[in-house]
């Protein structure tokens, strides 16, 4: 990232979720300089609630807020999911987004939604990389999730559908656009040229075509076609063998489990989600929105501070 002091939105995501919890006590716990630089987007009276089951009333006054995604007093609730909520994540999600684009910040944050209140909503999602690409005019298929956690960067070609659905979806011009989107991403993040590994559709990325045709009708092309435009890339190969390896900068997963998993292992509650491929570079935390924890003070905020430095580029990536 650049050495810039980078100015963030961070949106509070599902308002009865733990997000508005964790963005008091990431904002309470760093310095007065690091703290200007950041805005919260969301209700202000949920936000007002939060402070005070946190006791963090009198770090209220020394914040930059803007209003978004109101949300009506017998909608929220700690722990309750409901479409209300899901119209404010999305509300202030949105807002932020737009307020990066105008030039007003460098890159959004936004704390955890919760998918079945967005759903409730009737409001087409699957991931906040679907969401940046609708608000910045971007088809969903060209922006992909990067999560960044315990010295991995792994990037997802298709994400939240049916393992049917994505396969169907996978195409050589699908993958070739994770892996472009990608590596711009580490360049960002102070990798440049990275070394990329590809996994495998199937198991043994299909062990030639024993486990079946995918790999070398999908993958095997793609990573043919990225060779020769000079991407330092391997593969496809099996996920297992490839991260036993742990020589490679960003790996690429084909499926939403095969990425998932091992940054989740290794990198429990303290994971960033990156949305890359649009002109806004929005993370989110690699966690849900606890709801069975909502409103009793105790939520970590420790995946958001890490998300925050990995942003102002103050943490190894």
């Amino acid at each position: 990232m650049s050495a810039t002091p980078q100015r963030l939105a961070l949106a509070l995501g599902d308002p009865n979720g733990i997000g508005p919890e964790i963005a008091l006590k990431a904002l309470q716990t760093l310095g007065d300089e690091d703290r200007q630089r950041i805005t919260l987007f969301g209700p202000g009276a949920v936000l007002a609630r939060a402070a005070e089951v946190s006791g963090l009333l009198a770090l209220l006054p020394q914040l930059q807020h803007v209003e978004a995604g109101t949300l009506a007093d017998n909608a929220a609730q700690p722990g309750r999911i409901c479409p209300e909520a899901g119209v404010s994540a999305i509300a202030s999600a949105t807002a932020a987004i737009q307020a990066c684009r105008a030039g007003d910040f460098d890159a959004v944050i936004a704390c955890p939604h919760h998918e079945t209140a967005i759903h409730q909503a009737n409001i087409p999602f699957s991931g906040y990389p679907s969401l940046v690409a609708r608000v910045c005019g971007l088809a969903e298929d060209q922006v992909f999730l990067l999560l960044v956690g315990a010295g991995l960067r792994i990037v997802h070609v298709t994400l939240h559908e049916s393992v049917q659905t994505a396969l169907n979806r996978l195409t050589p011009a699908l993958v070739q656009g994770a892996v472009r989107a990608g590596a711009r991403a580490c360049a960002m993040l102070g990798v440049e040229a990275p070394r990329i590994g590809v996994f495998g559709i199937n198991p043994h990325a299909s062990e030639g075509t024993l486990f079946g045709l995918e790999d070398l009708q999908t993958v095997v092309p793609a990573v043919a076609q990225l060779r020769a435009e000079g991407y330092h890339i391997d593969g496809p190969h099996g996920a297992d063998t490839l991260l036993a390896q742990r020589r490679h900068d960003l790996y690429v997963a084909m499926l939403h489990d095969q990425g998932h998993i091992p940054i989740k292992l290794l990198a429990p509650n303290a994971a960033s989600a990156l949305s890359i491929g649009a002109d806004v570079l929005l993370s989110s935390v690699g966690h849900g929105s606890a709801m069975d924890i909502a409103g009793r003070g105790i939520a970590d905020p420790t995946a958001l501070l890490r998300t925050i430095a990995l942003l102002s580029g103050n943490v190894a990536n």
